[in-house]
């Protein structure tokens, strides 16, 4: 039996929110897989509106000049590690590349995101057996 979402989730850069320590916020920073491999760009973070929590990455890359970036979303469950400016992540660069690109037309369309999760192999965040990872230092 499907849960049903009630999603919450909104985009850092189009809320009036700030992250609680400015510390966690990794936007700018360059994401690499699990081989080395540069992804592109963290863009934005989307955040579950209603528990203030960070719950996807976006990634920008390709384009040029900033112009024309493809953008996917990728949870931040797949964080394995942070260093000085750069986040890295348990899955391939051609793992991301082959996700659904994401659409601010979906941004509320529970189906995606249940994708998105199943995709990569998480437990959505709305299940009962989800929790939260450890944020990496």
């Amino acid at each position: 039996m499907a849960t049903e979402i009630q999603p919450t989730l909104i985009d850092l850069d189009d809320a009036n929110l700030k992250l609680a320590n400015p510390l966690d916020d990794i936007r700018g920073q360059k994401v690499f897989d699990r081989n080395g491999d540069e992804i592109g760009d963290i863009d934005s973070l989307v955040v579950d509106e209603r528990e203030n929590t960070v719950r996807f990455l976006r990634i920008g890359s390709g384009g040029f000049l900033g112009m024309g970036k493809t953008k996917r979303l990728v949870p931040v469950d797949a964080i394995t590690r942070r260093e000085s400016g750069t986040v890295h992540i348990d899955r391939t660069r051609g793992t991301v590349a082959d996700s659904s690109p994401y659409d601010p037309e979906l941004v509320h369309a529970p189906e995606f995101y249940a994708g998105l999760y199943g995709y990569y192999g998480y437990v959505p965040f709305w299940a009962p057996e989800y929790t939260h990872p450890d944020r990496p230092q």
